[in-house]
Order: C-alpha cells, then sequence, then structure tokens
C-alpha cells in the first residue's frame, strides 16, 4: 500500500493547496423542547474532505473523485491531510498519469 498527498491548484493564490483536518468536526444537538448538551466529534473521510475543496481548488471535487477512485482510494491521513491509497506505484503512476491527462498542472499527487 502506498499513500500520496492529494493536491489542488488554488482559485485564488495558484499554489497547490490541499486541505488538512485540523480536529474532528463537532455535530452538536438542539431539541424542539428541552436543551441537549450532547456533542459528538466526528472525523471527515476522505470523500468529505474532498468535497471541502469546492471553491478552492480550480476544479471541481466531483471530477477529481472519479479519475482517483478508479485508481485508489481517498483517505484521510494520520495528520489529518487529504491522502490517495494507491495499491502499489505502477497503480499510483497510472494515477498521477490520469490525473494529468484531464486536469493538466491543476491537480497532482506528492508523497
Amino acid at each position: 500500500m502506498m499513500r500520496l498527498r492529494l493536491f489542488g491548484r488554488c482559485r485564488i493564490y495558484h499554489d497547490p493547496v490541499s486541505p488538512v483536518l485540523r480536529e474532528p468536526a463537532q455535530i452538536g444537538w438542539t431539541a424542539w423542547f428541552r436543551q441537549i448538551d450532547l456533542v459528538t466529534p466526528r472525523k471527515l473521510k476522505g470523500k468529505e474532505l474532498l468535497q471541502r475543496t469546492r471553491g478552492w481548488w480550480t476544479v471541481e471535487p466531483d471530477e477529481v473523485e472519479a479519475v482517483v477512485e478508479a485508481h485508489g482510494r481517498l483517505v484521510v491521513g494520520d495528520g489529518g491531510e487529504l491522502m490517495v491509497e494507491c495499491s502499489d506505484g505502477q497503480a499510483a503512476a497510472r494515477l498521477a498519469a490520469a490525473l494529468s491527462e484531464r486536469f493538466g498542472d491543476q491537480v497532482m499527487l506528492a508523497p
């Protein structure tokens, strides 16, 4: 198994950027008739973190997801970073080629 970071070109600064989950999402609850003091922390999955790039990257996350899922799977790394998990180096090379062919220099992989 091999993991690579997924970067996209920023719409504003044109630098390669990648989302990082700093803390788990916190979901609270509000009841109709009472106060509920319950907060549920939840980590986002790879696809959910990729969707957060909408408006930040120059490409649509749904299109990136389709290309990535054909060659590997989206995951969140130990440090909260958006990553692609590939079975081996050949799958990673095929994914890099497919991303380059579809998006040019707008989406890239890094170790």
